[in-house]
């Protein structure tokens, strides 16, 4: 077993794990030096960094493009690469995907769905390739949910959530995402799961770990920030900051030149 996956499968139920979105070079390099346990290259970079309305316009060449990017810079944590709408819809492709972004040089994939991909992990996972799973909401399915909602609100949501749990980890994940659901169902499927979760919007403390994207952390993305982020920097003010004083400086006139004495 990977050594990184070793790591992270030891800290279930111990100090909580870390992870945070990255999409390119510098900042990659930053959250690795930063300490932080895993990195997830999101194909939330459709809506951040390429300014789609959701994931769902995101392909597989947009992945692997940042997917390279961050491994290149990343020496400790554990890089995640989320893999694209449509490039899992049955077992055999799910495999020969994940194989592609493997070839990035990142640690693991990460696909969305429950009971639903089962299969689909299993055999990215007999392929050698270290899956994250996904559950609660699920981006890439928006359109077909009528947009996003909070998860678990009733027992039978709950039940399929704790189904959708033991499906992916029959199927060999070694950690799942849990978005977007009521705490206390996030709390009890933490409970009853071998294996780390990792929430986002999801409570906290009701997972072993959490995962933000980065915008959302240091406040580099004003124009949408989630209820349930918490920014700990204003990043986009600073940028607009340091470019109005670039450009004052552009625009301040120049002093001519001084004839010399004589």
């Amino acid at each position: 077993m990977n050594s990184k996956i070793a790591a992270i499968l030891a800290r279930k139920g111990q100090s909580p794990i870390s992870q945070i979105t990255a999409y390119d070079y510098p900042t990659a390099r930053l959250v690795d030096e930063a300490g932080i346990d895993m990195i997830l290259v999101g194909d939330s970079l459709g809506m951040v960094m390429l300014g789609f309305p959701d994931t769902t316009h995101v392909t597989l060449d947009h992945m692997l493009h940042h997917g390279e990017a961050v491994a290149r810079a990343v020496k400790h944590a554990l890089v995640v690469l989320d893999m694209p709408i449509h490039t899992y819809d049955t077992p055999e492709q799910a495999v020969q995907t994940a194989k592609r972004m493997m070839q990035t040089g990142v640690d693991a994939v990460k696909l969305e769905g429950g009971a639903d991909k089962e299969a689909h992990i299993r055999a990215i996972v007999d392929a050698g390739i270290p899956v994250q799973a996904h559950i609660g909401l699920l981006p890439q399915k928006i359109k077909e949910d009528g947009g996003y909602s909070m998860k678990g609100k009733s027992e039978e949501d709950a039940a399929r959530l704790m189904a959708d749990m033991q499906a992916v980890v029959r199927a060999g994940a070694f950690s799942i995402v849990i978005e977007c659901t009521r705490h206390r169902v996030a709390a009890e499927i933490t409970r009853a799961c071998p294996v780390p979760t990792i929430g986002i919007g999801s409570g906290h403390g009701t997972c072993d770990g959490e995962v933000v994207v980065f915008h959302d952390l240091v406040g580099g993305y004003p124009w949408f920030v989630p209820s349930f982020a918490s920014p700990k920097a204003n990043v986009a003010a600073e940028i607009t900051r340091a470019v109005t004083e670039w450009e004052k400086e552009l625009r301040m006139p120049i002093a001519p030149p001084q004839a010399p004495e004589a």
